[in-house]
């Protein structure tokens, strides 16, 4: 292991998440402006329930949404987003610590990999 390249990645996972959020913010925020000026119309009915539409259920129907530039598929876009910036960071760490021969901290983060994605896969 060279001297400073723990520094090294640990900047760069850091500067990896700040851009990640940053990201996942704007277009969260670009999801709402869109929202409010798409939004124009009767007020909504709030006496009965309606559920999220079915397309907005897994991933490829949120892409489709997007590029409709439908404002509510931006949004959980944006969230979608928030949420594999960590995922990312993890994936980043395993990346660097194998590259740093450092087979320790590679097989936690590898581990914390595992299960991060596990989670995703399996249903309750």
């Amino acid at each position: 292991m060279t001297p400073g390249a723990d520094q090294r990645l640990e900047i760069a996972m850091g500067n990896m998440l700040r851009i990640g959020v940053t990201v996942a913010a704007l277009v969260v925020l670009a999801g709402g402006i869109l929202y409010l000026a798409q939004s124009g119309g009767p007020p909504p009915d709030y006496t009965h329930f309606h559920g999220a539409p079915a397309g907005s259920e897994h991933i490829s129907g949120i892409l489709a949404g997007v590029l409709k530039l439908d404002s509510k598929s931006l949004i959980e876009s944006g969230i979608l987003l928030l949420i594999a910036t960590p995922i990312g960071r993890v994936l980043m760490g395993v990346v660097g610590f194998s590259l740093m021969k450092d087979r320790f901290y590679a097989a936690i983060s590898a581990v914390v990999l595992a299960i991060l994605l596990l989670s995703f896969v399996t249903k309750r």
